[in-house]
């Protein structure tokens, strides 16, 4: 049977507001992460993710309030990360309305919250988000960063990805950090490079301008396609990826 490729609208929160920038700085507010949810559910968005990027930055957790509350306007499969550290976070996130839950930082400090996660709740609940940009310094190419992009690891992004799926994490949302907010396309090289390595759903995301460049994306091996400058600006709708997804022969729901 084959699967319907997946548009998602990213939320990229801070202090509870929904904020954009290029390569996670300058960021400026975009809107009411509530409003905005809604918003998207009624387009036809087929998931919704909502990423606090600042929680790991400043060692808290994300905001449970705002998460609810956004949680109680969609009817979508809503995934959320920011600030997870320890399984019961993601207790706590789930039990606010949460449908997954990613994980970054805090599993790069301790990859055991993979398994951890994954052993309590299942790997259907657990997704690996990997801000991953292009280094010298590793063998792939690619480096793995924390906290929004802003430190690197030295940590190979493909090794990482393989070794999250082999520990529990039943999806990747891979973060291109080089194209983030440039609106320039998709990482087509680290979308398929990633794809050669793991064997679990992998959701491309950074760098979408125009809904020409989602078609791609899914050809180099993305599975869903995530977005949010381009859905919260305007300038292309959750229809218009559809469309032009389905135009180029790839099902859509």
């Amino acid at each position: 049977m084959t699967v319907a490729v997946r548009v998602i609208p990213c939320l990229d929160v801070d202090d509870g507001r929904v904020v954009k920038g290029v390569h996670f700085e300058d960021l400026r507010d975009v809107g009411d992460p509530v409003t905005m949810a809604r918003r998207y559910d009624a387009e036809g968005a087929d998931e919704l993710t909502f990423l606090d990027i600042t929680a790991s930055r400043e060692r808290r957790d994300t905001v449970l309030d705002v998460v609810r509350r956004t949680a109680e306007q969609v009817f979508i499969p809503l995934t959320v990360g920011g600030g997870v550290r320890r399984a019961d976070d993601v207790d706590l996130l789930l039990r606010a309305g949460a449908d997954k839950v990613a994980v970054n930082t805090g599993a790069i400090e301790r990859p055991r919250l993979v398994a951890d996660i994954a052993e309590r709740f299942g790997s259907q609940v657990l997704v690996l988000s990997v801000d991953a940009r292009r280094s010298a310094s590793t063998s792939s190419g690619f480096e793995v960063t924390t906290h929004g992009g802003s430190v690197g690891t030295g940590i190979d992004a493909l090794q990482w990805a393989a070794s999250g799926t082999s520990l529990g994490a039943g999806e990747i949302l891979l973060n291109a950090m080089d194209a983030d907010g440039t609106q320039n396309g998709f990482d087509l090289a680290l979308i398929a490079a990633v794809r050669a390595v793991v064997g679990v759903p992998v959701v491309a995301s950074g760098g979408a301008g125009a809904a020409k460049h989602f078609p791609p994306a899914v050809a180099a091996g993305a599975d869903a396609v995530l977005a949010a400058s381009v859905f919260h600006f305007g300038t292309v709708s959750v229809a218009d990826v559809k469309a032009e997804l389905a135009a180029d022969g790839h099902p859509v729901r």
